[in-house]
């Protein structure tokens, strides 16, 4: 004899999609990988039923432990920013036997009965409804605020039984704290499945043990980091981080976007031939008191523009030692692919810096002098006194005939690049033309004249934060 139909619904209507909803498509992919696929269109409706099964076994589990200070009782603490004073965590439950809560779980989060379907057609995919939902099922996600609750005679959000049951899958697909959760969304499907597939396969773990994630991650921002160094293949969507609690005490939101091409540019951080100057990326961004894959993440999400901006400063900060790095090339080469993939600064404008940072460069590089570098690199703040250096240069480039130069250091069109009122970004390109001259030493073997003082000075420099060197071991 064949078991009843727990969900009252036929296979159709089983099948799983994924809407427009972040939250209930990261809860889709959730469940795909409950039921043993990555692909939310290739759950079987009997995958789905087992997924769901999951869903209900683990919640009937929390809410028997009662306690959300006990040893296993992490997984119950976390329902409570998903689903407040549900069946699963209501504190009537510390009075009641296990016995009436399993059947209280167990009923919350079993399809109804047909007779009691409203007249609607889900919100989210435009299917039959099962019902009207609110707060303790589905997380609504706005400030405070705003739309936390369902407002007097509204019943809720028409949901059908698939686009329902994302939602109370919603917590696997998530970075758990027993306070407010994290989540990544992206319209990247194949980011979507391998990185939701990997943390269900985590939390699944936390759950088993009933316990917090012992790892430490430095912030949000660096988990997202992490994740995209992690994804295989090329990005064709941003990323957001979505930051969330449905917690009665403080309902919040939070959201942070990568667009595509950053979200991109950091993946390929991770490969050849950007792998190569990551770790300078990181030694750019980090302070005494603070590791520079933090400072590289934030500015990722925050200021992106600060990414250059922080490379430069790095290139450039011992210039005034007449310092070289020896992380130069990696480094500079890993900026201007910034400045071309990320910023999108124009190509033509590009070859035209780095041009003149290679006439530049030519003629320190004859000079062979510490000094003339760091006299280069004062200039750098004060545009009238770049202009006055690089004319007064010109000049001597031109009368020296010996001198191994072809032409003008700085061109007509160069100087306007760098100097005219009218162009926006002359004091982004200044910079640009600095590191281009660096980098162009740095190609040069260019050697100051003072070696003892460089050699103390790179060994000072160029150490790593450690908890740089823990986050580079951990990708290994």
């Amino acid at each position: 004899m064949n078991e009843p139909d727990p969900r009252h619904v036929d296979d159709e209507q089983a099948r799983l999609r994924l809407t427009a909803h972040p939250l209930q498509r990261i809860g889709a992919y959730a469940l795909a990988a409950l039921g043993k696929t990555s692909a939310v269109e290739s759950l079987t409706p009997d995958g789905f039923d087992a997924a769901v099964k999951t869903v209900t076994q683990d919640a009937v589990t929390a809410a028997l432990v009662r306690d959300t200070k006990s040893e296993q009782g992490f997984w119950l603490k976390t329902s409570m920013s998903f689903f407040p004073n549900s069946k699963m965590n209501h504190l009537s439950n510390a009075k009641k036997d296990n016995p009436t809560i399993r059947g209280a779980v167990e009923r919350w989060r079993e399809c109804p009965d047909p007779s009691a379907w409203p007249e609607a057609a889900c919100v989210l995919c435009g299917r039959q409804a099962v019902g009207y939902y609110g707060k303790v099922d589905v997380p609504l996600a706005e400030s405070d605020l705003y739309r936390n609750n369902t407002p007097r005679g509204h019943a809720g959000m028409a949901l059908c039984w698939p686009c329902l049951c994302s939602f109370y899958a919603l917590p696997y697909g998530c970075r758990l704290t027993g306070g407010p959760s994290t989540a990544l969304h992206s319209w990247d499907e194949r980011f979507m499945a391998r990185t939701l597939s990997r943390r269900v396969e985590r939390n699944r773990q936390l759950i088993a043990l009933g316990r917090a994630d012992s790892g430490r991650v430095l912030s949000n921002e660096v988990m997202a980091l992490q994740a995209l160094r992690r994804h295989e293949d090329r990005l064709i969507a941003g990323v957001e981080l979505l930051v969330f609690s449905n917690n009665n005490r403080g309902q919040t939101l939070e959201i942070q976007s990568l667009d595509q091409p950053i979200a991109e540019w950091l993946r390929r951080t991770s490969r050849p031939p950007y792998n190569r100057g990551f770790a300078a990326l990181l030694r750019a961004h980090s302070t005494p008191d603070r590791p520079g894959v933090l400072g590289l993440a934030r500015n990722a999400f925050r200021a992106s523009e600060q990414i250059a901006s922080a490379c430069g400063r790095y290139l450039t900060a011992r210039l005034d030692r007449g310092v070289i790095r020896t992380d130069t090339a990696e480094l500079a080469g890993l900026c201007f692919s910034f400045v071309t993939e990320v910023m999108r600064m124009n190509q033509n404008e590009i070859d035209e810096i780095k041009a003149a940072g290679a006439q530049v460069a030519a003629w320190l590089n004859a000079e062979n002098s510490a000094g003339q570098l760091r006299a280069f690199n004062a200039t750098l703040k004060e545009p009238r006194r770049m202009r006055h250096w690089l004319m007064r240069r010109n000049l001597d480039a031109l009368l020296a005939q010996d001198g191994g130069i072809s032409g003008p250091l700085v061109s007509e069109s160069q100087f306007r690049l760098l100097f005219d009122p009218e162009v926006e970004q002359a004091w982004f390109h200044r910079q640009l033309l600095i590191v281009s001259v660096v980098q162009r030493l740095h190609e040069l073997g260019f050697k100051p004249v003072d070696r003892a003082e460089v050699a103390a000075a790179m060994a000072d420099e160029e150490k790593e934060h450690p908890e740089d060197i823990d986050y580079l071991k951990g990708e290994e």
